[in-house]
């Protein structure tokens, strides 16, 4: 029997999301784990080993980080058959979000054990808290693509999206990755720049793009730590009324004049007349 102020299953993967910045942040459930398992499988052991000797924590910890995480994995489902509990922390944050984990959350599961998920820090939830994007939804990209001519053609596919879009950013690419952004996605679109969640130089700048891009390449502080980048949905684009009377007005104008066509149209639609005529030109010259 093990003496352990919390009820740890075994075995078990308890995956436990671990402090952005203020340690405070830990939650007492994912302490209490992380003081009950057998063993702490962390991205870098000397900084989960910073948070350990925080919270007065001594369980041993080994490597899990992405070089390594195949070969982790087995060894730790050795452990799991032995009957252990294991935790899984990235440095900062949620493991397996931009970070190892998935690999071994995966093995886990295939292997039959039970994966417990410890929630807590998000940076991309933190940032989407502190943001005031109206969009009921985001789409959450990672790191862009660290070259400039991949990372623009990446833009382009997410330009038109009609939801908030989310990244990580690396400090050294911030600038020119804003500019990108920028050029792409247009200047007067809004973005929110966070860096440093929860620290003490935290930021959150919410401006147009043509704003945030140079304010950001101007001050060298604002391409230190960690960012998030969270971009506006793409604005509503207007929708061609007329368009949607087609299956009713395109026969018509096959068949008849264009006047007779959109008044006949005009009255079993309901639609603008005017607009309707628009529209019939323009099918008429297709």
């Amino acid at each position: 029997m093990h003496d352990e102020p919390y009820p740890i299953d075994r075995p078990a993967l308890y995956v436990v999301a671990t402090p952005i910045g203020n340690l405070r942040d830990l939650t007492p459930r994912a302490q209490a784990v992380l003081a009950a398992v057998d063993l702490i499988a962390a991205e870098d052991t000397r900084v989960t080993g910073q948070l350990l000797k925080h919270c007065r924590i001594d369980t041993r910890m080994i490597s899990l980080r992405e070089h390594n995480e195949r070969e982790a994995a087995a060894k730790l489902i050795e452990r799991l058959a032995a009957g252990e509990a294991v935790a899984q922390v990235s440095d900062a944050g949620t493991p397996a979000v931009s970070d190892p984990g998935a690999r071994l959350v995966e093995a886990v599961h295939a292997a039959g054990y039970k994966v417990i998920p410890v929630p807590g820090a998000s940076a991309l939830l933190t940032a989407l808290a502190g943001a005031g994007m109206h969009s009921p939804r985001f789409q959450f990209h990672g790191f862009p693509e660290p070259k400039s001519t991949a990372r623009r053609k990446e833009f382009e596919a997410l330009k038109d999206l009609p939801h908030t879009v989310a990244f990580f950013e690396a400090p050294h690419r911030i600038a020119e990755s804003l500019a990108d952004m920028a050029e792409v996605f247009g200047g007067e679109r809004v973005a929110v720049v966070c860096r440093e969640l929860t620290k003490t130089f935290e930021t959150i700048r919410r401006a147009p793009l043509a704003e945030l891009a140079p304010w950001v390449a101007a001050d060298a502080n604002q391409q230190r730590g960690e960012l998030v980048v969270l971009v506006e949905a793409a604005p509503a684009k207007e929708k061609d009324a007329a368009a949607d009377f087609d299956a009713v007005l395109a026969p018509l104008v096959r068949e008849l004049p264009v006047k007779q066509a959109v008044k006949l149209a005009a009255e079993i639609t309901g639609g603008n007349r005017n607009a309707l005529y628009e529209r019939a030109l323009q099918l008429k010259g297709n």
